[in-house]
């Protein structure tokens, strides 16, 4: 279970809606493509190969620590679960995570393990494991996984291409019922194993959910994230959906933390969610295409719409590839500044 370096941790201070000096800082996709050292580590490994390879995942993890950010989180793909499940992916250059074999019938969705043993994600306990190890207790290290809505996607092959999806649905009602009833309870598993083994917090991640209707997002998307949440405790608990336009129903799902996008008023949300945590949300359309004093000014805006309490600074979404390692230098130097600087 979390050990006792929690409260020293001020991410986890601030996720628990403790008092804090500062509004700590990280950002998605912080170890990533952007950064020269990380794409040393990958050095001409596919994607799963890097990620399988506990070594390689573990410095890649750890990339950002120089930068000064407040939490480490490690380095994998929301694919890692559907894989112990039984469901083997490749990742194709402009199409995303692609299915060995999509998930089309009852019987494709039979074969699909719905407790898929920790051995077979034994990788990523490693991995969590040896961050840990290096880390010595200095920053909080989180875990995550992909949202039940997001991950059916990419198992049945439509991915981002919501219309693809709702067609298939409408084909498919009871594959496609299934399959997030089936991911759902994995999900649950696979986080309450990652929290025995010591992880500090967790981000549900749900990138496409943002582009359901009111109804779909209803039954596809809150009760999955309220069933994970609930059973997937003890520790921070993170909601993430990409420019999620369904604040209401995001702040209703028993989250500590709600992470905002740039559709989203930091401030605003601030006042009508007072009881919750806010993470965000700094437009990362700026750190790729800014310059380092934009970036700057960026952060001290948000810095001042988060109110310095019951706020974790990040991005609205992940680090591009393109992102000049000097603004993400400065989004972290920005964060950390005295706060009337």
């Amino acid at each position: 279970m979390p050990d006792a370096f929690h409260d020293k941790h001020l991410l986890i201070r601030a996720a628990r809606g403790e008092p804090v000096d500062r509004a700590p800082v990280w950002a998605m996709r912080q170890a990533g493509r952007w950064d020269p050292e990380f794409r040393k580590v990958r050095a001409g490994m596919s994607f799963f190969e890097f990620s399988e390879n506990v070594e390689a995942s573990t410095r890649a993890s750890l990339c950002p620590r120089r930068f000064g950010v407040d939490a480490i989180i490690l380095f994998y793909d929301i694919t890692t679960l559907p894989v112990a499940m039984g469901l083997p992916f490749e990742l194709k250059p402009g199409a995303g995570p692609v299915p060995d074999r999509p998930v089309r019938t009852l019987g494709d969705l039979d074969r699909l393990q719905p407790n898929p043993a920790p051995e077979t994600y034994a990788h990523i306990r490693q991995l969590l494991n040896r961050v840990k190890d290096e880390l010595r207790g200095d920053l909080p290290v989180l875990v995550f996984a992909g949202a039940p809505f997001t991950v059916a996607t990419y198992c049945i092959g439509t991915g981002k291409d919501v219309g693809a999806t709702r067609a298939f649905i409408a084909e498919a009602p009871a594959v496609w019922n299934g399959l997030l009833e089936r991911l759902t309870g994995a999900t649950v598993g696979f986080l309450r194993t990652l929290i025995g083994d010591g992880a500090d917090a967790y981000q549900l991640f749900d990138s496409w959910a943002g582009a359901l209707s009111p109804a779909e997002y209803d039954a596809w998307a809150q009760p999955q994230h309220s069933e994970i949440l609930a059973g997937a405790t003890g520790v921070p608990r993170i909601l993430f959906v990409k420019e999620g336009p369904y604040l209401e129903r995001m702040c209703a799902t028993g989250a500590d933390v709600i992470s905002l996008g740039s559709v989203h008023d930091l401030a605003a949300a601030r006042r009508d969610y007072p009881h919750l945590v806010f993470q965000g949300n700094v437009d990362e359309e700026i750190l790729r295409g800014g310059t380092p004093e934009q970036v700057a000014d960026a952060v001290r805006a948000c810095r001042r719409a988060g109110g310095g309490a019951r706020h974790i600074l990040n991005l609205n979404h992940g680090v591009d590839k393109d992102t000049p390692v000097a603004n993400f230098e400065a989004y972290v130097r920005a964060a950390k500044a005295p706060a009337d600087v």
